[in-house]
């Protein structure tokens, strides 16, 4: 499977952080710098998120429904089974990561390129990143509240706050600047990708470093690591295989299969990295381990699986284009009633 230059950029972040971690003055300028990022961040999707198309959105409801169930109900159910694993597979901080991996909501950016790369509904999609990302600002903590408890670094309001002002308020500001921002944003779209890129890798920094200072890391071995890798695997094919096929079940049609099931899959390291922060504290950098290895697994996975789906409709496509040219071939003036039925045939083995 390709491996992302970005992906290797965050294990570098990650070994930088292991040899040269912020301590101090340096700590907190890194943390200042990280919030800032985050919240620049969230500015800019708003900035990018058109209003037209959130409420032309809207009335696709049963789609964002599904997306939004994935995210905040079965990936939770799935996450609470997986507490049987515990201490055979998994310990129980390393479950605690887990468990709020599958509370995040889903990622926007991501979830557009692979849509658009299967040629699925990207305007879906963007819009089911967009809600998601918007309600997980709220419900993210609220179920952490309830299902991590203290265990959530003292879940309060005053972190519920925190992360609002973080998230939520960026987000506003940018859809309200789009006005004179927007075509901007757009047209520096790569530049600004840049930022998105940037941010995450110094919050996977500052995160990771405070891990190296309280000495958090010695509780993970190599043989716990791999169990977690192999839950995650398992986590990932049965988000995979339920997106899919059950809204397949639902009667959505391809284009909609494919926006449910890469933003109903996945889970965003840009949001939860900020949110681990708050409700983790000084053991942010273990909390967020599953997340960031689930980041890089998703994204493998998902590049292979939006090519063939690509390929998929190109073969549809060719095959319905040689029955097209066949059909005409077959038609001949004395032979009316056979060319009709040929064409009716056809039609149906093309459709």
């Amino acid at each position: 499977m390709p491996i992302d230059p970005y992906i290797l950029l965050l294990l570098g972040t990650v070994g930088l952080a292991a040899l040269l971690p912020a301590r101090g003055t340096a700590s907190d300028v890194a943390s200042g710098a990280s919030t800032a990022a985050i919240a620049f961040l969230f500015f800019l999707y708003g900035a990018r998120l058109s209003t037209r198309e959130a409420m032309d959105g809207l009335k696709h409801w049963r789609l964002h429904v599904t997306v939004l169930a994935c995210t905040f109900v079965v990936f939770p159910v799935l996450g609470l089974a997986a507490r049987g694993l515990v201490p055979v597979v998994l310990t129980h901080p390393l479950y605690q990561g887990l468990l709020f991996l599958t509370l995040v909501p889903s990622t926007i950016q991501s979830s557009i390129a692979f849509t658009s790369m299967a040629r699925g509904n990207v305007p879906a999609a963007i819009c089911a990143g967009s809600f998601s990302s918007l309600v997980g600002i709220v419900v993210t903590p609220l179920l952490a509240a309830a299902v991590l408890g203290g265990g959530a670094g003292g879940f309060s309001a005053d972190s519920l706050v925190k992360i609002v002002l973080q998230l939520l308020v960026p987000f506003v500001a940018g859809q309200l600047l789009r006005r004179w921002i927007g075509g901007f944003v757009a047209r520096h779209k790569k530049v600004l990708g840049l930022v998105d890129r940037g941010s995450i890798l110094l919050v996977v920094y500052t995160a990771f470093s405070e891990g190296m200072v309280q000495g958090i890391w010695h509780q993970v071995s190599p043989a716990r690591l791999a169990g977690l890798l192999a839950v995650e695997v398992v986590l990932l094919a049965v988000m995979l295989a339920l997106t899919w096929y059950g809204a397949k079940a639902l009667r959505f049609n391809r284009e909609d299969r494919i926006a449910i099931q890469f933003a109903g899959s996945k889970k965003s390291l840009a949001a939860g990295l900020p949110m681990a922060s708050v409700l983790f504290g000084a053991h942010a950098s273990l909390a967020v381990l599953p997340l960031m290895l689930f980041h890089q697994m998703q994204l493998m996975v998902c590049a292979v699986i939006a090519k063939r789906r690509a390929q998929d409709t190109d073969t549809g496509a060719e095959s319905g284009a040689e029955a097209d040219v066949d059909a005409p071939r077959q038609v001949t003036a004395s032979e009316p009633a056979a060319a009709s039925r040929t064409a009716v045939g056809t039609g149906t083995r093309s459709g």
